[in-house]
């Protein structure tokens, strides 16, 4: 515990001297590099230029679906670019690198590395692998789930707490087996979600560097894997159930004032959704039964392996209805203006048929015909986003970028001005993430 107290006292008077990290304003467009006002960061490890390849942030105009001859290098910060989180101001993009384990900061305004008094914010080396991340309201503090981070005389796994100033580790908070987290609206309190446990631990940022523990741990769950806030004090905890090792999946709501969660309402699968309004959408993949059993009967296709959508109405907490979407484990998902929920996963079962069937890991429901869209693409998601005030969505599906029309639900082959001839942005090199910044 000293180690959480010691580490965590110097993160808060940190806190006292940091101006946005050394940002003096957002300069005008006309200063930047892209020259863009709407734009979209796309994570390359590996875009061609000149005599090899480098990493970078692509930057797409997302008004005009236009690839910018500039780009962000990250050749000195970030050896392989992957999952990106963005501040909940726009002001910054950290980019996560799995080669080394480093954490790159960009500022967006200047699209270069971020600085603070003029000197470049060094990248920040992690003690392990994360898959969760995310920037604190302030701009001052960002937290990365780290489960494998070594911690003396305790199981692995942490919270890291970086200093977004320096560029350093702050403070580890020690939660075995750290793997998601998510951060209350408010910043006040962290859900972390431990990998083979039923319990969640939360964090209340308030009390890092005081003398209490800033840990609360709360039982009853059943593999809890994710969390969406519905407020400040209130959170559906998705319990993956056999998907994740254990025996029902479910939502629970958990209220935050009393450190307890109420009943479960039990869904066929569940390690990712998204709210909207009073309606939760919760995705995952029950597994077979009996064993061998054909989870995708009643659909058309040649997996014998499907997922699960569940849709539920948070006012009585009951599901109100479901489809059956691809396999494999779901991680991301969003949903564009004109109601699309794009459902992505990694692991699935791809098929590919000469002349016949193709599909991978993307699904696509219709919230207002609940229908949803197979597209004939391969491979893993690891990119969603929506376009703001436009019908198309961006996704970054085996290592490329697709851009779909959410009126056909299909690759978008309209182009939205004369520029563009066949209404996709062509990048080459391996891409991972991609996030509007505008």
């Amino acid at each position: 515990m000293k180690r959480i107290f010691v580490g965590v006292f110097v993160l808060a008077a940190a806190s006292l001297t940091v101006v946005s990290c050394g940002s003096s304003g957002a300069p005008s467009t006309n200063t930047r590099a892209s020259k863009l006002k709407f734009r979209a960061f796309v994570s390359n490890a590996l875009f061609p230029n000149g005599n090899g390849n480098f990493p970078v942030l692509n930057i797409v105009d997302a008004s005009q679906d236009q690839l910018s001859p500039s780009a962000i290098s990250l050749q000195f910060d970030s050896t392989q670019p992957g999952l990106m989180a963005v501040s909940p101001s726009l002001e910054f993009t950290m980019v996560f690198s799995p080669s080394g384990n480093t954490v790159a900061l960009v500022n967006n305004s200047t699209e270069s590395i971020a600085r603070t008094s003029g000197t470049a914010v060094p990248a920040i080396t992690l003690p392990g692998f994360t898959e969760s991340m995310f920037i604190g309201n302030t701009n001052t503090f960002a937290y990365a789930a780290v489960p494998t981070a070594p911690i003396t005389g305790q199981s692995p796994g942490a919270v890291e707490v970086l200093n977004l100033q320096n560029g350093s580790i702050a403070a580890s908070i020690p939660v075995p087996g750290a793997h998601f987290i998510v951060p209350s609206p408010d910043g006040n309190h962290i859900l972390v979600f431990s990998d083979n446990s039923d319990s969640v631990t939360v964090i209340t940022t308030i009390l890092i560097g005081t003398n209490s523990d800033p840990r609360s741990s709360i039982t009853g769950f059943d593999r809890p894997v994710w969390g969406i806030f519905s407020d400040n004090a209130t959170a559906y905890i998705l319990n993956c159930g056999p998907q994740c090792g254990g025996r029902a999946a479910g939502v629970s709501v958990l209220s935050l004032s009393a450190s307890s969660s109420t009943s479960t309402t039990p869904v066929s699968a569940a390690t990712y959704g998204l709210l909207k309004g009073s309606t939760l959408y919760v995705a995952g993949t029950p597994p077979p039964n009996p064993p061998g059993t054909n989870t995708c009967a009643g659909t058309t296709t040649a997996a014998t392996t499907c997922g699960k959508l569940s849709v539920i109405d948070t006012s009585s907490m009951s599901v109100t209805g479901s489809a059956t979407i691809t396999d494999g484990y779901h991680d991301r998902m969003q949903i564009s203006q004109d109601g699309q929920l794009f459902i992505g996963a990694r692991g699935c079962s791809n098929i590919n048929i000469s002349g016949g069937e193709v599909r991978g890991c993307l699904s696509i429901f219709n919230t207002n015909s609940s229908s949803v869209v197979i597209p004939p693409q391969n491979g893993d998601v690891t990119g969603i986003q929506p376009i703001a005030s436009r019908g198309v969505v961006y996704v970054v599906q085996n290592g490329g970028l697709a851009i779909y029309d959410t009126t056909t639900d299909a690759l978008q082959v309209s182009p939205t001005n004369s520029l563009n001839n066949n209404g996709q942005v062509d990048i080459v090199g391996q891409l991972f993430d991609v996030k509007l910044v505008d």
